[in-house]
């Protein structure tokens, strides 16, 4: 009889993805999900995801996991993680989520070592809500709302998540990482597994920052989607390690 080398892992339930096809989502639920158990932590974890395409990541953790207003789940997660100081605690945030309306409770957790991971998806659009620019959106792309491309001059440039944080005394691992190649996703997921590893250790504050896909707003096929996200996004959001627990930033 063969070995088996690769299945579901015990951190997602048996369930179908809502997704759309191409949406990197599941890829990136699914490293999470890698992570806590290989740490074996699953029993400890607790998600929290706001208002977004993740908005329902509930459905498919197996673990603890539930919601908190659009752009709050930092503040929740503060809550949950200063109550629970030996649980795993992780916010999943979209871009539009947490760049715009969570912006302020990034930046202060961040800023307090809260000891907390966040998984940050950069898709450069809203998803759930129809495409409009988000401020993670590039210069000259098409959005619902920005139907002639995002002006600079109209609405400022695109915020740089990972650069700004860095900056920040609190914060003690920040990196920026794709999934849009096999190689990125080997990269993304040990990126995610130090973030919670830090967190383990008690040194504070770790964010991953996740360059992805979202063919069905963007109007693309799923394979157009990926080449634009190499060709377009990873030259204006470069990919590294930006601060790690040692000091230091790229």
């Amino acid at each position: 009889m063969a070995d088996k080398i690769f299945s579901r892992p015990k951190g997602l339930k048996d369930v179908p993805f809502h997704y759309c096809p191409g949406c990197h989502h599941g890829i990136i639920h699914r490293l999470v999900a890698e992570v806590l158990d290989e740490l074996d932590v699953r029993d400890k974890a607790i998600g929290v995801a706001p208002v977004g395409c993740s908005v329902l990541a509930y459905e498919y953790f197996n673990f603890d996991a539930f919601e908190a207003a659009h752009g709050r789940a930092p503040a929740v997660a503060t809550g949950v993680k200063r109550v629970h100081p030996d649980a795993v605690v992780f916010t999943y945030q979209g871009d539009g989520d947490l760049a715009a309306i969570g912006c302020a409770e990034i930046v202060h957790a961040a800023a307090r070592g809260e000891k907390i991971t966040t998984i940050f998806v950069n898709n450069a659009i809203y998803g759930m809500t129809g495409g409009q620019m988000a401020p993670t959106s590039l210069i000259g792309q098409v959005t619902n709302t920005s139907p002639y491309g995002r002006s600079a001059e109209a609405a400022g440039y695109p915020v740089k998540v990972s650069e700004m944080l860095a900056t920040l005394e609190g914060a003690k691992f920040i990196a920026r990482v794709a999934i849009n190649t096999p190689g990125n996703m080997t990269k993304a997921k040990a990126a995610i597994k130090k973030a919670f590893e830090l967190q383990i250790s008690g040194k504070g504050f770790g964010l991953v920052e996740i360059l992805s896909t979202c063919p069905t707003n963007w109007g693309m096929s799923p394979v157009e989607a990926a080449k634009w996200l190499a060709e377009s996004m990873i030259p204006y959001y470069p990919l590294g390690v930006y601060k790690t627990s040692e000091g230091g930033a790229k």
